[in-house]
């Protein structure tokens, strides 16, 4: 059996007549920049995310800079950020000559751990950037109480998590003063191409956004700022003003993907259940937590990513991979590790074993097949081949 780690053909089958016609419409008006597809989109993820203001731009890491432009992030600025991310988030602090400051992450949740964010505070801190990864929203309340209390700006990466809630029902991206998305195609909610959108509450900060997002002009060809080339084209917004709708049919069907994965691993005697960092209390294979609990509330998980830990992931990669099952690895070199950022890590600031989480989670995390269209005997399918790798090696 062949399980593919995403198959959006098997996505875009079920919406096709929907997609095509949208495209031939978009074609038809010859208005591929911004325009009236894009307004729409921003209007539905308005409603969607209930907050005040959308502005859709060309990617999840435009996103992230835009919005570092917008709270007027500088040269020798120094943002906090997760050491376990996708590249994006240190990246776009560093394009703009200001200093990514890393934090060790929650191995539960491998989001970035609010309780060692404090320490790294120095009178050159502007803002933090948590990172909402694979799904699951980071501890937003400590997070902005430490704000607050410090004067700083939160940007949510939320490129992987539109949609999640947090425990309080705030949904990732409007709890902070900006809020980041990327519609890369593997997202939960992906267009044909590269595209993102940037939300915010503030008026101040929405008006400056759409001016960063042409160049800095307002009107046309008069610039009192300097911006970019920052506009979502036509074509995706109206992709994604088809998908958006089954959004949360998408995202509940990695939901009830994810709980039957934990099912099976249970079942199978290699786990002893989600949520667990200790391979003593957890057996073979850690899974992540199926729901996040939290002040005696639930975070809604949308799954991403479904990614285990197991002390044998290159051993287990390559063994699916002759089952013909697909995995990735997210993502093996932490940020701390990263060649380019080697100048940066003979700071004071930092102390020998500081990342042993982030260091743990490159080595040993391993994400397997979620998207909603896979079947139930593909999940076990999945499940059944990681117990006969470990059969072998008991």
């Amino acid at each position: 059996m062949k399980v593919p780690l995403l198959d959006l053909k098997a996505q875009y089958s079920t919406i096709k007549k929907e997609l095509d016609e949208a495209l031939i419409r978009t074609a038809e008006s010859q208005y591929f920049i911004l325009g009236p597809e894009v307004g729409k989109l921003e209007e539905n993820i308005c409603k969607y995310l209930k907050c005040k203001y959308a502005v859709g731009v060309s990617s999840g890491t435009d996103a992230l800079l835009i919005a570092l432009m917008a709270i007027g992030i500088k040269p020798g600025d120094e943002v906090i950020i997760p050491d376990y991310s996708f590249f994006a988030t240190a990246g776009v602090v560093s394009r703009l000559n200001a200093i990514p400051v890393f934090v060790d992450i929650d191995l539960k949740t491998y989001n970035i751990d609010a309780s060692k964010v404090k320490a790294k505070i120095t009178k050159k801190t502007k803002a933090i950037i948590p990172v909402h990864l694979y799904g699951q929203t980071a501890e937003m309340n400590a997070l902005a109480e430490i704000a607050k209390k410090h004067g700083l700006k939160i940007i949510e990466d939320g490129a992987q998590a539109i949609g999640s809630q947090y425990s309080d029902g705030r949904y990732s991206g409007t709890i902070g003063d900006i809020g980041c998305f990327s519609f890369f195609p593997s997202k939960n909610l992906g267009c044909f191409g590269d595209g993102g959108m940037v939300t915010t509450n503030d008026e101040t900060l929405y008006e400056k956004l759409k001016i960063l997002r042409v160049h800095g002009s307002k009107p046309k060809y008069y610039h009192k700022i300097i911006g970019g080339n920052f506009r979502l084209d036509a074509i995706q917004a109206a992709v994604l003003n088809v998908k958006l709708p089954h959004l949360n049919g998408w995202s509940e069907g990695r939901r009830k993907n994810a709980r039957l994965y934990t099912e099976l691993f249970i079942k199978s005697g290699l786990s002893t259940g989600s949520g667990s960092t200790d391979y003593k209390d957890g057996g073979r294979v850690l899974l992540p937590e199926a729901i996040y609990e939290s002040a005696g509330h639930q975070n809604y998980h949308i799954f991403n990513q479904f990614v285990i830990r197991v002390k044998e992931r290159d051993e287990l990669r390559t063994f699916l991979s002759g089952k013909e099952i697909g995995t990735e690895i997210y993502y093996p070199i932490p940020f701390h590790r990263q060649e380019c950022f080697k100048e940066l890590m003979s700071d004071k600031r930092y102390t020998d074993g500081e990342f042993v989480f982030s260091d743990t989670a490159a080595a040993e995390t391993i994400a397997l097949p979620i998207y909603s269209e896979l079947s139930a005997e593909q999940i076990k399918y999945v499940v059944d081949s990681i117990k006969e790798f470990y059969a072998s090696h008991s």
